[in-house]
């Protein structure tokens, strides 16, 4: 269950990170696109998005030492 959460976490970090590459080269908004807006819109849906983006992030940011143990098969550390 966790490496699927691992999975989906890395995809999220995956559109954040093409989002804001896409802002800052074209001034273009996939997530708004997406959602049928302009650049700088935002709905509940593409908000919805913004945060489990943001939430992704900090789930791999502050638990990266435990997902690379979780993918390489080595007891997580103790703190």
């Amino acid at each position: 269950m966790m490496k699927k959460l691992d999975i989906l976490a890395a995809i999220l970090v995956v559109v954040g990170a093409l989002n804001w590459g896409l802002v800052a080269v074209a001034r273009f908004d996939l997530v708004a696109a997406i959602f049928g807006m302009k650049f700088g819109e935002i709905s509940v849906f593409s908000g919805i998005v913004y945060g489990l983006v943001a939430l992704a992030g900090l789930y791999q940011g502050l638990g990266w030492k435990a997902i690379q143990h979780r993918w390489h098969g080595e007891p997580a550390l103790q703190r």
